[in-house]
């Protein structure tokens, strides 16, 4: 049975000052708040973009609390887009290649990984292919710096998942908390 999401953004840290519900995919957010400084996720997994029409940079969020934009690893406190992640089946399958369109060096992951480089002796993942699940990369390890959302599909360059440059730290599957 799929979960109702709904998200919470609040102008002040620690949920204070004017706040605004949502429940469904946003492409503009800028006539509802200014600022966003705390949120409250109480159901579903959001993505959420620092620019309109769900562009820039994105962060993942599950259901919990957020006191502060440093607690989703944001840079500031622009939020301007949202959108609602469905959830897939409860298998998880992606294989990362070295170079781009799918060649080089391969290996495929079903569980999280939060230092690339433990299982994978390159920084770089040039093509990944989401066979099951969705998926975030984070281009530091431990869960830390940008972060990139892949749905089910291809991706045959890293530009195809929103990263300027191909460098991936850690990996983690995005699951129904």
């Amino acid at each position: 049975m799929e979960q109702a999401g709904k998200i919470i953004f609040y102008e002040d840290k620690n949920f204070q000052g004017r706040y605004y519900e949502c429940s469904s995919d946003s492409p503009e957010l800028s006539s509802h708040f200014s600022r966003c400084n705390s949120i409250h996720v109480e159901g579903g997994t959001w993505v959420i973009y620092e620019r309109p029409q769900h562009m820039g940079y994105q962060y993942v969020l599950v259901r919990g609390e957020y006191p502060t934009y440093q607690s989703w690893n944001g840079f500031s406190d622009t939020i301007r887009s949202c959108r609602l992640v469905s959830y897939p089946s409860s298998r998880y399958r992606i294989r990362i290649y070295e170079r781009p369109d799918f060649s080089g060096q391969m290996i495929e992951l079903n569980e999280d990984l939060p230092n690339l480089q433990d299982r994978w002796r390159y920084r770089d993942i040039h093509s990944a292919h989401a066979h099951d699940g969705i998926w975030v990369f984070y281009e530091s390890p431990n869960y830390k710096g940008r972060q990139y959302l892949l749905e089910k599909g291809e991706y045959r360059r890293h530009s195809e998942w929103g990263a300027l440059q191909p460098s991936v730290g850690s990996i983690r599957r995005v699951m129904d908390s």
